[in-house]
């Protein structure tokens, strides 16, 4: 399972390292020249989609297809999204591959989380991590060798040779996952929650609605690229409230099982302002490299991806530390609402930095090093949050909502996205300190506020086990 998860996220961060500036650079340069606000509503929308999409997953999962069969059926249709991002042109080039790509890791990221789940069923809350850790691992080595890869190709032979590459690896996560779908748990072939034959006509005409309804939208103007990131993040919200009002009132659901719903609440909230500030490097990062870093060393120009690269490739860095930190202190280790305090905290003495570093550069170049250093300090905070959620995601979920459960927790990943999308169109149109200052200030404070919580929200959490 990890070694596929790599080759699907080489893909993914291998297109998403390269997006932006695909469309903020002109035309010359082999880019679309959007206006950079666009650029962000853009990227941010494209990447809360991808993770909104995953709740659709998720439920298939649970009620319609078994997970194996929807990862499969998923990785195919991420690979045909890559072929039409590869040799196609222009913006109907664009849209058609990633709303394919959106649809396929909507169908693969939650039924691939929820067998890693299967596999490391009935083991102790910190083994549970320890394993969440090094699947988060396989994740980002993925993240660091995609955008490495196309960034090259892109800076030497231009964008589509980049898009090209992910194709690559994610025929390599298809053939993988080929492979290796013999040896899965029983349960991954299963449909957990089976829907009645006699509900299915509804579901179809309801997904067909929601086709019309978004195929209208767009062309009649309501849906542009401005207004994608506020879309995306208002039906991130409706859909995060509605599988907490379900899950909450199910007459399935126990008491306990409520109380470790109502206790993840504030840590989903928590992890989606998180994503939010992590994701910027694909908006108003990506936009700050583009007018305030010079990518010149010497005779040779740095491809501009691999400045966003070392984020993840920190947290690739620090996962087998922490990991065999949180093994080596077992029940003495931090709960998991202390580790997204950390991560929150961490994250906003990165944009602290970006702050002063910012500043001290007046309206010269900001330093390379400096953006780099940034980088490795907000990439690594992740390590605190992102393995973490899924691990609980897996744990706390109620029975009969498992694969949903980790639609939820990757709910806090589109809800990040589309922020991120929002958050650089803010910053666009305010001063760089002032918008700094409050970047940074929500993560401490934050975090602080977690911190303070921390006992009653891990009783909530624990309820039951």
């Amino acid at each position: 399972m990890a070694r596929t998860e790599l080759w699907e996220r080489y893909s993914f961060y291998g297109l998403q390292g390269i997006l932006s500036f695909y469309l903020l650079y002109s035309v010359s340069q082999g880019g679309l020249e959007v206006a950079p606000a666009a650029a962000a509503g853009i990227v941010g929308a494209y990447g809360g989609s991808v993770y909104l999409a995953q709740i659709l997953g998720a439920w298939l999962g649970d009620r319609l297809v078994a997970p194996r069969n929807m990862v499969l059926y998923g990785a195919i249709v991420i690979t045909i999204g890559h072929l039409v991002l590869a040799f196609a042109q222009g913006f109907a080039g664009l849209g058609a591959g990633l709303i394919l790509i959106v649809f396929g890791t909507g169908a693969l990221k939650t039924n691939i989380t929820s067998i890693v789940g299967f596999i490391v069923e009935g083991k102790k809350q910190q083994d549970r991590d320890v394993s969440f850790s090094y699947f988060y691992l396989a994740i980002n080595v993925g993240a660091v060798a995609g955008p490495l890869t196309t960034g090259f190709a892109q800076n030497q032979v231009g964008f589509h040779f980049g898009f090209g590459l992910a194709v690559i690896g994610m025929a390599a996560a298809l053939v993988q996952y080929i492979v290796s779908m013999k040896r899965l748990p029983a349960r991954a072939s299963q449909i957990n929650n089976p829907l009645p034959r006699t509900r299915i006509p509804l579901v179809i005409g309801i997904g067909v609605a929601g086709i019309v309804v978004v195929v209208v939208s767009a062309l009649t103007g309501l849906l542009r690229a401005e207004n994608l990131a506020s879309t995306t993040t208002v039906l991130s919200l409706i859909a995060a409230a509605a599988y907490f009002v379900t899950m909450c009132t199910a007459k399935t659901v126990t008491k306990d099982e409520r109380r470790r719903v109502l206790g993840y609440l504030p840590l989903f909230l928590a992890a989606g302002i998180y994503f939010g500030l992590l994701f910027q490097k694909f908006t108003a990062i990506s936009i700050l490299i583009k007018e305030r870093i010079d990518l010149h060393i010497g005779d040779w120009t740095l491809p501009v991806a691999w400045i966003t690269t070392a984020s993840p490739l920190a947290l690739v860095l620090v996962i087998p530390l922490v990991a065999r930190l949180w093994n080596k202190l077992g029940d003495r280790q931090p709960s998991p609402v202390t580790k997204f305090a950390i991560g929150l905290i961490q994250i906003g003495a990165a944009y602290f930095f970006l702050l002063i570093i910012s500043q001290s550069a007046g309206d010269a170049f900001i330093p390379l090093a400096l953006i780099f250093i940034f980088m490795v300090m907000a990439g690594s905070s992740e390590v605190f949050v992102g393995p973490i959620g899924l691990s609980l995601a897996t744990k706390i979920g109620p029975g009969t909502f498992k694969s949903q459960m980790v639609g939820l927790n990757f709910l806090t990943l589109a809800l990040g996205s589309s922020l991120s999308g929002l958050l650089g169109q803010l910053f666009t149109v305010i001063e760089s300190p002032a918008y700094f200052l409050i970047v940074a200030g929500t993560g401490a404070l934050l975090g602080t506020v977690l911190l303070f919580f921390r006992r009653p929200l891990s009783r909530l959490l624990t309820a039951g086990q």
